[in-house]
């Protein structure tokens, strides 16, 4: 772990804090049609909604003025560069030495809305030049955007040689307090959260047939008057992270890179997937327990910038895993998804 890493925490825990409190601060005294307002609709990216620009100026100006005079640094986040920007201004990228990773505010859709809380994420790599992966990120921070009724919050962190570290903040009285997650023990994802993310159309029948083919091969059936287990459609990729390193859900899966060919075969696009930086903060999930991998069962990662599609698999632990990953495999393997 570079020896900047522990100096870095304070100021991206300081910079998550303005964030937040900027964005909440945006939600009270803004009507939802304001927010919701389309800023920009890149159709390389993201779209980014007037909610998202609030953070923007913020997060280059504190990097520029906070972090960079001591470490030059490559910021990569959503609504900047796709090569991303240098800092200081006008320094030779080469000699950069840290990059950075932001999703200023991942779980737009629902924070706007005032549906859930969104999350503001970072990870910090060693420069390693254009090579530089998920993988190299030895500092990771989430923080939660609560919605505007929500006075509790919670921050996690994680360095690369540590364990996973969290408080919750209490927006009324100031108050940090040190919590206490911990992924799910059961052994099974029968009456628990088990989900396969298909948040948009195009995608959700054949994600739902895959999720159908799963749960049947591992609980089998259903049964009448039962449930077997239950799903939570949460968009939000740092927001399914945390439900995972938390204990709510066991199983969560984001295949949808692996349509592409499903979906080209159709003629159809692939549409909005996982980016890098809604996965910046991985590192936080699996020094707390959470087993992450890709699509293929292979360990989770991916480049080191704004625009590879990346799918994901998580497990609350290794008992899950060993229920769930042949049966999910098999699922996609029934279906050309993978071989």
């Amino acid at each position: 772990m570079p020896p900047e890493t522990n100096q870095l925490l304070p100021l991206i825990l300081d910079l998550h804090a303005q964030i937040r409190d900027a964005v909440v601060a945006a939600c009270a005294a803004h009507a939802l049609d304001e927010l919701a307002g389309v800023a920009e609709d890149d159709a390389a990216g993201d779209t980014i909604y007037a909610v998202d620009r609030v953070s923007e100026a913020l997060l280059v100006d504190f990097f520029a003025t906070r972090v960079a005079p001591r470490w030059p640094l490559i910021l990569f986040a959503e609504g900047l560069p796709p090569a991303g920007v240098t800092l200081p201004h006008g320094s030779d990228p080469a000699a950069a030495r840290i990059r950075v990773l932001v999703d200023p505010i991942d779980g737009t859709r629902g924070l706007m809305y005032q549906k859930r809380p969104a999350w503001v994420l970072t990870g910090i790599a060693p420069n390693c030049g254009p090579t530089t992966r998920l993988r190299d990120i030895t500092l990771a921070v989430q923080t939660e955007i609560p919605l505007v009724k929500q006075h509790l919050c919670d921050v996690l962190w994680a360095t690369s040689d540590g364990p996973m570290q969290a408080v919750r903040f209490n927006r009324l009285s100031g108050e940090r307090a040190p919590l206490h997650l911990r992924p799910s023990r059961a052994t099974s994802i029968a009456h628990g959260f088990a989900t396969i993310s298909r948040f948009f159309p195009g995608m959700r029948e054949p994600l739902a047939a895959i999720d159908e083919a799963m749960v049947r091969a591992t609980l089998g059936p259903p049964q009448l008057g039962k449930a077997h287990c239950f799903e939570d459609q949460y968009i939000c990729s740092g927001g399914q992270l945390y439900e995972l390193i938390a204990g709510h859900d066991r199983f969560v899966a984001d295949l949808r890179p692996l349509l592409e060919p499903y979906l080209a075969a159709r003629g159809e696009a692939l549409g909005i997937c996982c980016h890098p930086y809604d996965l910046c903060t991985a590192l936080i999930a699996q020094r707390a327990g959470v087993i992450l991998t890709d699509g293929h069962g292979q360990p989770c990662d991916a480049p080191f910038n704004l625009e590879a599609d990346v799918g994901w698999i998580g497990y609350a632990n290794a008992h899950i895993q060993a229920q769930v990953e042949p049966a999910l495999q098999a699922a996609l393997r029934d279906r050309g998804v993978v071989w």
